[in-house]
């Protein structure tokens, strides 16, 4: 027994230090996660649904749409948007076009006015937007890889909602709640790439650390135990 406790202490102490902030890391990083409300992660209460026109009856066919634009979409979507009635066309895996339904025109580009109108309308809560930006390729926090229009907000949690420039419908809301949420996820899962991948070696190897670190652990405190409960009846 001797034997297996002074092997126990030895990896219980080895192990600890290893271990040991990466498991601060999990706690922390899990009891922020599991004390954010999601809603409130993804900014769903500073999100309104915003009223969208019905569709007119007088729209262009998709016949019609595909013969003006010279397409061959093998997908496509009638829709009514801020900015009218569209077409959305998918051909593969481009990036799809949206035409007009009524003229079978691509839309207009859309405004940085346009744009903050289409967030504004969108926002709920007592924030102003303070800044207004299009990028053509946008942050890895939108999840897009298609041009967006970004509307900051200045209250509190700077939310920011990044608009299509086609449709004008708020596709993300991104927030400083959120990018915390994100940062504690990757710490949990330590993929500061993209924060998805949780099956990588370092993971796994810090895990087993971190059993093997419970397990010793449990036989020291069983070993105390009997040596204590000894020691009581011996008296």
């Amino acid at each position: 027994m001797s034997g297996v406790v002074r092997l126990s202490t030895q990896i219980h102490k080895w192990v600890s230090l290893i271990v040991a902030v990466q498991v601060v890391f999990w706690v922390v990083g899990g009891l922020v996660m599991v004390s954010l409300p999601i809603e409130k992660v993804r900014s769903e209460h500073h999100v309104r649904q915003v009223a969208i026109p019905p569709l007119p009856t007088a729209v262009m066919s998709l016949a019609e749409v595909a013969a003006s634009t010279e397409t061959r979409p093998t997908r496509a979507e009638l829709r009514s948007t801020l900015r009218g009635p569209v077409w959305i066309l998918r051909s593969g895996d481009q990036a799809p076009v949206t035409v007009s339904a009524v003229t079978g025109a691509p839309l207009a580009p859309m405004t940085s006015r346009e744009a903050r109108s289409a967030a504004v309308a969108a926002y709920v809560g007592d924030g102003e937007p303070v800044a207004v930006t299009y990028l053509a390729r946008p942050p890895q926090e939108t999840g897009r890889d298609t041009p967006l229009w970004r509307v900051v907000f200045d209250d509190a949690e700077r939310t920011a909602f990044y608009v299509s420039p086609e449709t004008a419908e708020v596709e993300v809301s991104r927030s400083a709640v959120w990018r915390l949420y994100d940062f504690m996820w990757r710490l949990h899962i330590l993929d500061f790439k993209d924060g998805e991948n949780f099956n990588h070696p370092l993971l796994i190897g810090l895990t087993g650390l971190t059993l093997a670190l419970l397990v010793t652990g449990l036989i020291l405190l069983v070993v105390r135990l009997r040596r204590d409960l000894r020691k009581k009846l011996s008296e």
